[in-house]
Formats: C-alpha cells, sequence, structure tokens
C-alpha cells in the first residue's frame, strides 16, 4: 500500500475505537491517592482516587445542570443532584462525545447523526424546534456566546469509512470556528505534509479557553496509540489544527507512569487556564492499557492536583467544567462521575455517550 493511503487501516481503527465498548464497569476501584485541595465554598480537602461509587454523588447544592446523550442517541438534561432525567429535548439520533451549552443556558449545541453526513444543530432548553447550524460534529460554543467552534471531517464508524480512491479526502479534515450572528467562518485544516503523510489526526473533542482566544483540540489515535494528543490553538494565528506550528502547541505528556508511552485521551480548558485531562498508560500491540489518570495539569503538562484513578479498561470521555471551576464530569465507559472542588468523584448515573455542564 503506498503512503498516501497508509492512513486507510488506521481509519478503521479509529471507527472501531469509536464504537467499540471498552468493557463492563465491574473492576475494583484503583488505590487511592490523598490530594490537598483548595478551600472554597462548599468544597475543603479531600482526596482523588479510585472510581467505583455506585450510589449517586452527594450534593451541596448549588451545582450547575446537566445535558447529556443516552446511549439510545437521545439529548437530555439530567438533575445533577439525583441523576435522573428531567426533561428530552431530543428523542434521538444524537452523537456523543461532545454537547455544549450557551453561556446563558438558554441553548444547546449537539451532533444529530444523518447517515454519514452528520450536522450540527440546536435546540432550546426549552425544548421546541431544531436549527440546523451546518455539517459537522463536537460543538463547542464560546465562553462568550458569540462563535461555535466545530468539526469537519469524515464521518468514521462501522458503515462509513471514507473511500481512499477519492481525492481530496485529507482535506475534507478541518476545524470550522462560525460566528453566529452573520454566519461568518474560519478554516483550520491539516498541512500539506501531513496530508501526504498520511497518518491524519480526527479531531475528538473541542473545548475553549475561558476567554474566548484559544481552543483545545483533542485528537483521537491515527495507529496504535499514535496520534491521541491535546493541542492548544489560537486561531488568530494558527492556519492548522495539529501541527507543530505558529499558532499550535502540543501539551507534553509528564508525570509517572511511563510518560515516554502514556497519551493524552482528551483534554478540556479549566477557567484559571490549566487543562483538565484524561491521562492514558500504555502502548503497546494490540493497544493495553495499565491507568487512565484524571488530572488537572498546566499548559505545560506539569501535573497540579490529580482527581481521580481510573479504570485501565474503560475509556474516560467527555470531560467537562463549569464556568466557575468547582464542578468536573466525566463518562468512564458510559457511567457519569462528577468532582467538587477536586474531591474524589461519585457516580451520578449510567447509560450515556456525552455530557457537560449547562
Amino acid at each position: 500500500m503506498s503512503a498516501r493511503y497508509a492512513w486507510m487501516p488506521a481509519l478503521a481503527l479509529i471507527a472501531a475505537a469509536f464504537t467499540a465498548g471498552c468493557g463492563s464497569n465491574s473492576l475494583s476501584p484503583q488505590p487511592t491517592v490523598t490530594v490537598t485541595v483548595p478551600a472554597s465554598p462548599g468544597g475543603g480537602s479531600g482526596s482523588g482516587g479510585g472510581l467505583g461509587s455506585s450510589t449517586p454523588a452527594q450534593s451541596s447544592g448549588g451545582e450547575p445542570g446537566i445535558v447529556g446523550v443516552t446511549t439510545a442517541g437521545a439529548l437530555v438534561q439530567i438533575d445533577p443532584s439525583t441523576g435522573s432525567i428531567t426533561k428530552t429535548l431530543v428523542p434521538n439520533q444524537v452523537a456523543g462525545d461532545e454537547v455544549s451549552v450557551s453561556p446563558d443556558g438558554s441553548t444547546v449545541y449537539f451532533t444529530e447523526e444523518a447517515g454519514c453526513h452528520d450536522e450540527v444543530e440546536s435546540v432550546s432548553s426549552s425544548g421546541g424546534n431544531l436549527t440546523a447550524i451546518a455539517p459537522g460534529q463536537l460543538p463547542a460554543i464560546s465562553p462568550d456566546g458569540t462563535k461555535l467552534a466545530f468539526t469537519s471531517e469524515p464521518v468514521m464508524n462501522d458503515a462509513c469509512v471514507p473511500d481512499s480512491s477519492q481525492p481530496g479526502v485529507a482535506a475534507e479534515f478541518k476545524l470550522i470556528i462560525r460566528t453566529l450572528n452573520g454566519g461568518a467562518e474560519q478554516s483550520l485544516g491539516l498541512s500539506a505534509q501531513v496530508q501526504h503523510g498520511g497518518l491524519l489526526p480526527p479531531i475528538s473533542h473541542l473545548s475553549w479557553s475561558a476567554d474566548g482566544t484559544k481552543l483545545a483540540v483533542s485528537t483521537a489515535a491515527v495507529a496504535d496509540n499514535e496520534g491521541w494528543g491535546v493541542n492548544l490553538v489560537d486561531p488568530s494565528t494558527a492556519q492548522y489544527y495539529a501541527d507543530s506550528s505558529t499558532g499550535v502547541t502540543a501539551v507534553p505528556v509528564t508525570g509517572s507512569p511511563d510518560a515516554q508511552r502514556s497519551y493524552i485521551r482528551e483534554g478540556v480548558y479549566l477557567p484559571d487556564g490549566n487543562l483538565f485531562i484524561s491521562r492514558a498508560c500504555c502502548g503497546g500491540v494490540p493497544i493495553h492499557n495499565t491507568s487512565r489518570l484524571m488530572w488537572e495539569v498546566s499548559p505545560a503538562g506539569g501535573l497540579v492536583h490529580q482527581v481521580a484513578i481510573g479504570f485501565p479498561d474503560l475509556d474516560h470521555v467527555s470531560l467537562s467544567a463549569d464556568s466557575s471551576g468547582h464542578w468536573l464530569l466525566y463518562l468512564a465507559d458510559h457511567d457519569l462521575y462528577v468532582s467538587q472542588d477536586g474531591n474524589r468523584p461519585s457516580k451520578l448515573t449510567t447509560g450515556l455517550i456525552a455530557a457537560a455542564w449547562g
């Protein structure tokens, strides 16, 4: 196979990674690690540690609402205290692992599955008609509510693997930033060098910095565990979303275990400019992870705080931080975990493929 099309087997692996389950959530929690967190209203010191709580998180009140996507593809609102569904906004055909809520809480942005051509849409948080925005996936609304970032790339699942015989497939991998008032769009793709190299990193998650000047762009694997990572992209100067070039800074993997073979599965911005990441170790053929760590890190990758030790054989995705920075959530496989002020997360509910504060 020529280098030009060497990425096609990798696409099959990516599709499998997005669609296959990662095992049952029946493991015992990993050892607890004691950490110290800053004192704050409703918070205090606590422990980050192994997942495994089977009871809903105990609410101290004041947490924001949660929106999620069920395994059946429904967009729903979730009670942050009980984990119960309070309203169904869209009954079916909604994709994971990203949904996004406008800063004022009035609008939810999501991806509607439409065969091999996904569509970014929105719906009022009170329910009602859907609004089509543009072809694409993984919408993330800016902190001021004026711009929507999303991806425009080939849909990759068992039924939708791009045809390598078609010219220009590599050029379809794009990060789009759309101004909602007027519809102007900025497009960031992959450099000619990366396109010709044949290993094309698809975007798996997007997150805005609190000041709206940068995007944390999580990319997925292109071969084995190669390709997972987080790039910090400055749209004012960047031409691409994944190249080591002007306006793009890769978040390095640091710390133990085995930083050389570990990778960042997904990362999102916190309000203070640090990142909340899902860190996995290690590579190998076939892929075999021996640890999952939920960390707060600096943009340079340095450990600031350990939130939890996750399940090695479960995927930890759909990370989200609320605008105050006090509340974190993420999925471990289909289970939703919530953490307040960096304390040990608690399992809130299950049966989800996406979740976000809002």
